[in-house]
């Protein structure tokens, strides 16, 4: 269903719309007017449910109290303050914060405004730290095919999605790509982690053999993928990743935009599959979604590393202008003492084996052909219409809507990630309006 009282048309044409198709869009827009727990409420009225937490980022919902009234408070304290030169308290206790909650000696925190602006942060402080330490050749960066690491160059040169990279040229030199560890043969509707696949990990060597570990800088990878689909890392895979780049001194990070702060019950999904990489991307769900916001947590010997070996002047040639801007720090302050307050990581750790029955209970839907989830993560791979990739994916995602339900598509793909505080009735509703919705399309 569209909006009863769109905008006329040419009002539209103004906005180049991110990731969307605009013409389309602009032909028949959905239109959204506000938003309140897990419900938006489009213009002409309609109650929608968030079944994809906004794209991922609203862990809370929409509107927590806490949340907008930090939000509204700093606004009026300290709207803005450079991170050149100059900080202001709540920066540094928000970095406590964050530390606090990763595991091991992943006690550093640098912020951005976005996951893509933290991946790139990464992979440099990833090459700036081996020329540190004396290895300087060690400049090469390995991706995974299907990743997805943000849209910055950097981002898209180590991700793995055609679309993403075909349309801008050659993209960094010396970066190589892992396979994706994924068969649907033996792991289609898996609930959880598949239990065959870990052996993918060792591709790895062979990536090494080729180039030598002298010249590979870092490795990286989501834990769980999520824009490519909601892929389920095989039970061995992280633990054989973070074995083999360990012994060659190659840096691991973990690319959890998506996956950190509670998606899968726990702040990270290091701690969930107890793999400690070197380094963690974050962003998101951070403060829950409401002011642009992303960190990079690095390990203790990282730091010490740009600490002790840059003598004198700055350590990091690297920043944002609205690198830990206080709006953001305010909102992921309220954020983070919500999720310990409220109990919510322990929410997704009660509700996840019901989450999951929801999903698997949609095997035998029309056009389904395989179900993933883990946490409050979930994708549906739907039927392909004539070959055509997406085709019959996008009717859904937009059959969806027209019913009252929001949910992620990427290509044949329907992820659903509902926000953390959802309960039984809202996890119910949402996979009922989605089977309605699989039944409704042709």
């Amino acid at each position: 269903m569209t909006s009863s009282n769109p905008l006329r048309n040419d009002e539209l044409q103004a906005y180049w719309m991110p990731f969307t198709p605009n013409k389309a869009f602009k032909a028949k827009p959905r239109l959204l007017e506000s938003a309140a727990g897990l419900y938006f409420t489009t213009d002409d009225g309609r109650q929608v449910i968030d079944g994809s937490s906004g794209l991922w980022c609203s862990a809370l919902g929409h509107g927590h109290p806490k949340v907008t009234e930090a939000i509204r408070e700093q606004a009026g304290k300290l709207d803005y303050s450079t991170a050149f030169g100059f900080g202001h308290r709540p920066a540094f206790e928000l970095a406590n914060v964050v530390a606090d909650v990763m595991p091991g000696s992943l006690d550093h925190v640098f912020f951005t405004n976005s996951g893509s602006e933290s991946v790139d942060t990464a992979l440099k402080i990833a090459i700036a730290y081996h020329r540190l330490k004396g290895d300087a050749s060690r400049t090469r960066l390995i991706g995974r095919f299907n990743g997805y690491h943000g849209v910055g160059f950097g981002g898209i040169s180590v991700g793995g999605m055609v679309n993403n990279r075909k349309f801008f040229g050659s993209l960094l030199p010396g970066v190589d790509h892992m396979p994706f560890p994924y068969d649907p043969a033996t792991m289609a509707f898996t609930n959880g982690q598949p239990e065959t696949g870990a052996a993918y990990a060792d591709e790895l060597e062979n990536l090494v053999k080729l180039h030598d570990a002298s010249t590979i800088a870092a490795v990286i990878v989501e834990p769980v993928v999520g824009s490519a689909g909601v892929f389920i890392p095989p039970i061995g895979y992280l633990e054989r990743l973070r074995e083999i780049t360990a012994k060659h001194g190659i840096l691991l990070i973990f690319d959890e935009v998506i996956t950190a702060f509670g998606r899968l019950g726990y702040a990270s999904a290091a701690e969930r599959f107890k793999v400690e990489p070197d380094i963690i991307t974050t962003a998101k769900a951070i403060n829950n979604g409401t002011v642009p916001m992303g960190a990079v947590i690095v390990q203790k010997r990282i730091y010490d590393t740009f600490m002790d070996e840059t003598k004198g002047g700055v350590e990091l040639f690297h920043g944002y202008t609205y690198s830990a801007h206080p709006l953001a720090v305010a909102a992921a302050l309220a954020t983070q003492k919500v999720f310990k307050e409220e109990g919510v990581y322990e929410n997704v750790q009660t509700l996840e084996p019901h989450f999951g029955a929801a999903a698997h209970g949609l095997k035998t839907a029309k056009h389904v052909t395989d179900i993933r989830n883990l946490g409050f993560m979930s994708a549906f791979t739907v039927a392909q219409r004539d070959g055509v990739l997406g085709a019959r994916a996008n009717d859904v995602f937009l059959k969806a809507f027209e019913m009252g339900l929001k949910v992620r598509l990427s290509g044949d793909h329907i992820a659903i990630a509902p926000p953390l505080v959802s309960d039984k009735a809202h996890i119910d509703r949402i996979f009922n309006l989605f089977a309605e919705t699989l039944a409704a399309v042709d």
